[in-house]
C-alpha cells in the first residue's frame, strides 16, 4: 500500500492534471474512484470534509484530505521534486 491515496473521479481533468504530476514525480500511489454522485461521496467527504474531487491523502506526511488540483500539485512538488 502505497503513503498517497488519490480520490478521483474518471474523465475529470483536475484528477488527470494530480494524476500527471504524481507519474511525472515518479510517486507510488493508490486511487479511490469515488462515485459520479455527490451525495454518494461518504469516503472522500469523510477524509477531507467536502465532496469535490481530487483529494489525496499522504501518510508519510501526515496530510489527510488536501484538495483543490493546483494546491495538490504545488504540495507535490514542494515535497517530491
Amino acid at each position: 500500500m502505497a503513503a498517497i491515496t488519490l480520490y478521483e473521479l474518471p474523465g475529470c481533468p483536475y484528477c488527470a492534471k494530480v494524476r500527471t504530476k504524481l507519474d511525472d514525480l515518479e510517486i507510488d500511489y493508490d486511487v479511490i474512484e469515488v462515485p459520479r454522485s455527490h451525495g454518494d461521496r461518504t469516503e472522500v467527504e469523510r477524509v477531507s470534509g467536502q465532496t469535490g474531487v481530487p483529494v489525496i491523502t499522504d501518510e508519510a506526511e501526515g496530510v489527510e484530505g488536501m484538495h483543490e488540483s493546483d494546491d495538490i500539485v504545488e504540495y507535490l512538488e514542494e515535497t517530491y521534486a
